[in-house]
């Protein structure tokens, strides 16, 4: 990514609700981003350890997940992205995924960071939202101090205030002035940090807008979590997209995108 290269889609559920889930949701991915010619990552988490509940579903864990997406890299023929959580659990994903993500909660992280890059895999390192765009760059050192795969850097929202989210695009601007590809994450932007009874909300109505404002700034990806039936979705609903919105979302976002291109 970066440069002239083509802007690429990441998408797919929060989280690995069930196997027949995952492919079918990835298999049905492919077709959009192969009518839009998009590139496209598959991405979905195998646990999701930071929920706000200790009883909130996380997932089927580090086998089982790394098992169902190297299903999808190989049958439906998707590079596959996952979150890590620990230096140990990164090299082991690392066997599997394409691309490592660190989570937000977990961007200042020295020993998961570094581990993360001696895979040798791109890392795509969610921003903090706590964090300053500027300060990503010694996110971005510590990656690069166990390897040199690559880093991604993903503006997520920034924390004003308790249950409430902002996207700072002059900020974004900032983040991009790192030198590595950007990616617009529009659902997670629109969460609602722990707004419900031990749950996050969120309002998906939200990210279309956020994607396009964000394509006119200018990103090399956009990072979108999808569900066929996001109000029953076990991880994120409220701030998924259906998958049923996806393409004309996407349509409009890399109108967006070329225009932006034509003019600079």
């Amino acid at each position: 990514m970066g440069g002239g290269a083509p802007l690429v889609l990441i998408a797919g559920p929060c989280v690995i609700e069930s196997e027949a889930l995952v492919l079918d949701t990835a298999r049905a991915l492919k077709e959009i981003a192969g009518r839009l010619g998009l590139p496209l990552v598959f991405k979905s988490s195998y646990d999701k350890a930071n929920r706000t509940s200790v009883g909130s579903f996380r997932g089927p864990g580090l086998r089982e997940g790394l098992r169902i997406l190297a299903r999808v890299k190989h049958e439906v023929g998707l590079p596959v992205l996952s979150d890590v959580h620990s230096p140990e659990e990164a090299a082991r994903a690392g066997e599997v995924l394409d691309c490592l993500q660190v989570p937000a909660f977990l961007c200042r992280q020295t020993d998961l960071l570094v581990a993360a890059g001696c895979t040798g895999k791109p890392v795509n390192v969610k921003k903090g939202q706590f964090v300053a765009p500027e300060d990503m760059a010694q996110a971005v050192a510590k990656v690069r101090a166990g390897g040199d795969g690559g880093v991604l850097l993903t503006e997520r929202g920034t924390t004003f205030g308790y249950h409430y989210l902002v996207v700072d695009f002059q900020g974004m601007a900032r983040l991009a002035e790192l030198g590595c590809p950007l990616v617009f994450d529009a659902t997670h932007s629109v969460q609602q940090p722990s707004a419900g009874c031990g749950v996050s909300g969120g309002d998906r109505r939200l990210a279309a807008p956020l994607a396009r404002a964000a394509a006119a700034v200018g990103i090399d990806a956009l990072f979108t979590e999808v569900h066929p039936d996001p109000d029953r979705a076990l991880c994120d609903g409220p701030n998924s997209l259906a998958l049923a919105d996806l393409e004309p979302l996407l349509r409009s976002v890399l109108a967006i995108d070329a225009a932006r291109r034509s003019a600079a």
